[in-house]
């Protein structure tokens, strides 16, 4: 079912649907780890209903932003939130695997991503067959996003993503073998005593070696409430 969402009261609305792509934290704590420019060029690859795009936008309203998605109803739902929004975005119907050439080579100063994370035997299927293409590498590796981003970033472009940690090692070997040097992590945890859940990741192309280890994001307190940072994220405390 089709629905419709505020980031905040009075702010940018999404729309998305249940049955494909539901609003999930990684996706807004993603959009909150870049640093964005004025007049950044960005790609999302992979970019389903659009959620990450338009949180983007909400930090950085003058990016540039191409969406491509491999699947025709969740490009059209990620329009919608852009049209309704005056989010100027390029939408791409496009397996990451094959770019269309209009998107070019080396153009983008950021190029992110929320990829699968799961190879396609592991764990318990997911119902539908959208959820098991964003879930599991049915439709792309690792590798390919990797090579993907490379060919879109120009020469010290940034390139960023959430993973799990388990695949940590998976994912750096991918981003060294296709030159997006990783330059920075942040491990995500529910709690103060919790192991880490996601990680999020940065590679430059390009980049020389030096990877920087950040705080951990902590997403609840000792009580079960939300972080300030969290808070931050979700956009909770706007005037």
């Amino acid at each position: 079912m089709e629905k419709r969402e505020s980031l905040w009261a009075g702010g940018p609305s999404y729309w998305y649907d249940d049955a494909l792509f539901p609003p999930g934290t990684d996706s807004f704590l993603l959009a909150a780890f870049p640093p964005l420019r004025p007049g950044d060029r960005v790609c999302d690859l992979g970019a389903g209903t659009g959620l990450l795009g338009l949180l983007l936008f909400a930090r950085e309203p003058s990016i540039r932003l191409s969406n491509v998605e491999i699947l025709p109803e969740a490009l059209a739902l990620a329009e919608r939130t852009c049209q309704e929004n005056g989010v100027a975005a390029d939408q791409y119907l496009a397996d990451l695997r094959s770019l269309p050439a209009a998107l070019g080579a080396g153009g983008f100063d950021l190029v992110i991503s929320n990829p699968p994370y799961f190879a396609p035997s592991a764990g318990r299927p997911a119902k539908g067959a959208a959820r098991r293409t964003a879930r599991s590498e049915t439709s792309c590796t690792i590798g390919d996003v990797c090579a993907a981003a490379r060919r879109l970033l120009r020469w010290g472009g940034r390139f960023c993503l959430v993973y799990r940690p388990e695949r940590l090692c998976d994912l750096l070997e991918a981003m060294r073998r296709d030159g997006l040097e990783p330059k920075r992590l942040r491990l995500v945890c529910h709690g103060p005593a919790s192991s880490p859940s996601l990680v999020l990741a940065e590679g430059r192309r390009g980049g020389k070696p030096g990877l920087r280890l950040e705080p951990p994001l902590v997403l609840h307190g000792p009580d079960g409430s939300d972080t300030p940072e969290l808070r931050r994220i979700y956009f909770r405390d706007l005037p």
